[in-house]
């Protein structure tokens, strides 16, 4: 079974080719030969989140997701098999990947001031009826620390 983990990625310099300064960084989120995720992607895609809106809670019974925030700031709030929750800023500025294992449950909070946008990697792809994903309450979840109306 695979396990809930956060992942640093890589980070990677990149100069300019004439006179070599820094123009930029590279992230690597995955290799085939990296062997950090068990079951090769068979879907990568976008996803994004508004300012001050929450996504989820909801968790997928057959895929494990992996994902990582490329623009913005997001909180992503996983709630494991003993009903602990676990809380990961995760932004641009400092790249991880978080694997959350089917029948795991997770919400994402957008705490930027745009849009923020969430790269998911996926061991299942996707289908319009497959129905493998439920939205799930986090009802002993304490939503009030975000007051989302006071992120600037």
């Amino acid at each position: 079974m695979t396990e809930f983990q956060i992942i640093d990625l890589e980070n990677h310099v990149t100069k300019d080719v004439n006179d070599g300064h820094q123009n930029g960084n590279l992230s690597v989120i995955w290799r085939d030969w990296d062997k950090i995720i068990k079951n090769p992607p068979k879907m990568i895609y976008l996803t994004t989140v508004f300012p001050k809106e929450v996504k989820g809670p909801h968790l997928h019974s057959k895929r494990t997701s992996y994902l990582t925030c490329i623009e913005g700031k997001v909180i992503v709030i996983v709630q494991d098999f003993d009903g602990v929750y676990k809380e990961i800023e995760c932004s641009s500025e400092k790249p991880q990947l978080i694997c959350i294992p089917n029948n795991y449950a997770s919400a994402h909070i957008n705490v930027s001031k745009n849009i923020s946008k969430i790269l998911v990697l996926a061991d299942i792809a996707w289908k319009p009826d497959d129905n493998e994903m439920r939205n799930v309450s986090f009802n002993d979840y304490d939503w009030k620390k975000w007051d989302l109306n006071s992120f600037s």
